[in-house]
C-alpha cells in the first residue's frame, strides 16, 4: 500500500514529520519514533506510516542512531590530489570499497585558488589506536591518489543536518549565543557497551520502522532489551550517542526529480591563530551551519582552521549566507586573512565504520 502513501518531503504532513525527525532528536530513546510524534504533533501510526513509506521510496535513505564518531574513533577530514582521468575511479573506490571513508564529495572552486587542485574530499575514521596514516597511505597505494592531507578536527560548533527545517532560514540568522565548542577526545567502551553500540548503530530495516525498534537489535547484541536500553543509556552517558535521525537523499533527485539540496558549499576561514575557539564560535552559531569544525589547513588551503557546510537549492542562497556570516565575523571583530568556497558534485555519503574487528579483515585483505 506504500505507493498511495504520499512519499515526497514537500508533502505538508511528511515535512511536518522531518523538520524534527531530521536532527532534533538528540541522545538515545527507547521510543523514538514516540518522541518524534510528540514534537511534530503527528500522530504515532501516521509517523510510522510515513517515515516507513518515505524509506522505502527512497526520499530516507537511512533511518539511524548516529553516534558521535569523534568520541570512538580517530577520524580527520581528508583533502586528496588524484590525477584527473583516475579522479572518478578514486571517487568508487573509496566510496563503495572502504568502509571507513564517509562522505565522498569531488568538489571544485569557482576560481583558481589555493587548494583548488584537491579535488576529491572524505571523512576518514579509524578505531582508536589505530592510524589515520596508514590507513590513508593504503587508499593512495590502491586508488593511484599522488598526495593527501589529514585535517582532524580540534573543536566540533555544529553538527545536525535539518534540511527542511533550515530551508525557511534567512541569511544571518543566528542563536543569541555563541556556540559551545564539543571536544574530540575519545572514551573507552566495555566489550558489553561495544556489543550494544554496535547493534544499535546500524541503520533500521522498514520492518523495524515501529513503535519498539530496538527488539530485534537487543537480540543481535546477545542480551534482554531492558537491559539494551540500560547500556545504551550508559552510552549516552558517555556521549558516545549523537541523535536517533531520519536521513534525507539530497544528493540524488526522488522518482518523481525532486531534489531536498541543489548546492552544498565548504566554506573556509582562516582566523587569527589563538582565536579559533571564538571565530568558530562565532560562525556554528549560525543556523544554516549544517557542520562548522576548527581544523588545521595548513599552507596548502591558505592557513584555513575555521570550516563549515551549508547545503541550499540556489547557489546564490548559498552565498548569501555566506556573506552573512562575513560579515557578522568582520563586525565582531574577528579579522579573515583567507576565505574560500569549496563546491560539491559528485558525491555518496555513507556511515563510517569504527569496528577495530572490520579495520583488521579490511587491511589483511588489502595489503601489499
Amino acid at each position: 500500500m506504500s505507493h498511495t502513501i504520499p512519499v515526497e518531503h514537500t508533502d505538508p504532513v511528511n515535512a511536518q514529520i522531518l523538520a524534527v525527525s531530521e536532527d532534533l532528536i538528540a541522545g538515545f530513546h527507547q521510543h523514538p519514533f514516540h518522541v518524534i510524534a510528540e514534537k511534530s504533533g503527528v500522530d504515532l501510526p501516521t509517523v510510522l506510516e510515513r517515515i516507513r513509506a518515505m524509506l522505502e521510496g527512497g526520499v530516507i535513505r537511512r533511518v539511524r542512531q548516529t553516534l558521535l564518531s569523534t568520541k570512538l574513533a580517530h577520524g580527520a577530514l581528508v583533502a586528496w590530489k588524484v590525477p584527473e582521468e583516475k579522479l572518478n575511479a578514486a571517487f568508487d573506490f573509496m566510496s563503495k570499497q572502504d568502509p571507513f571513508s564517509g562522505h565522498v564529495v569531488i568538489r571544485s572552486t569557482d576560481t583558481e585558488v589555493s587548494g583548488s587542485g584537491y579535488r576529491l574530499w572524505t571523512t576518514l575514521k579509524v578505531p582508536v589506536g589505530e592510524s589515520l596514516d596508514h590507513h590513508a597511505t593504503a587508499l593512495m597505494r590502491l586508488t593511484g591518489a599522488t598526495e593527501y592531507l589529514l585535517m582532524p578536527a580540534n573543536g566540533v560548533f555544529a553538527l545536525g543536518v535539518g534540511h527542511i527545517r533550515r530551508r525557511a532560514m534567512e541569511p544571518g540568522d543566528k542563536s543569541d549565543e555563541p556556540a559551545v565548542m564539543m571536544t574530540t577526545v575519545p572514551v573507552e567502551l566495555t566489550d558489553e557497551e561495544w556489543e550494544v553500540l554496535l547493534a544499535l548503530k546500524e541503520e533500521l530495516q522498514p520492518d523495524e520502522i515501529v513503535g519498539s525498534p530496538w527488539v530485534k537489535r537487543a537480540e543481535i547484541a546477545g542480551v534482554s532489551l531492558e537491559r539494551f536500553c540500560e547500556v545504551a543509556e550508559v552510552l549516552n552517558a558517555k556521549k558516545v550517542i549523537g541523535r536517533f535521525s531520519t536521513f534525507l537523499e539530497h544528493v540524488k533527485p526522488s522518482s518523481t526529480g525532486e531534489r531536498v539540496t541543489r548546492f552544498n558549499g565548504l566554506f573556509h576561514w582562516a582566523v587569527p591563530k589563538g582565536r579559533e575557539m571564538e571565530g568558530g564560535a562565532e560562525v556554528g552559531r549560525h543556523y544554516c551551519m549544517t557542520h562548522c569544525y576548527w581544523r588545521e589547513g595548513g599552507p596548502q588551503f591558505g592557513d584555513v582552521n575555521i570550516m563549515g557546510v551549508v547545503h541550499g537549492t540556489e547557489k546564490d542562497r548559498v552565498l548569501e549566507h555566506k556573506a552573512a556570516i562575513d560579515k557578522h565575523l568582520e563586525s565582531v571583530g574577528i579579522p579573515v586573512s583567507y576565505t574560500n568556497v569549496f563546491w560539491g558534485g559528485r558525491s555518496e555519503i555513507k556511515p563510517s565504520e569504527i569496528s577495530p574487528k572490520v579495520y583488521h579483515e579490511w587491511h589483511a585483505q588489502h595489503a601489499g
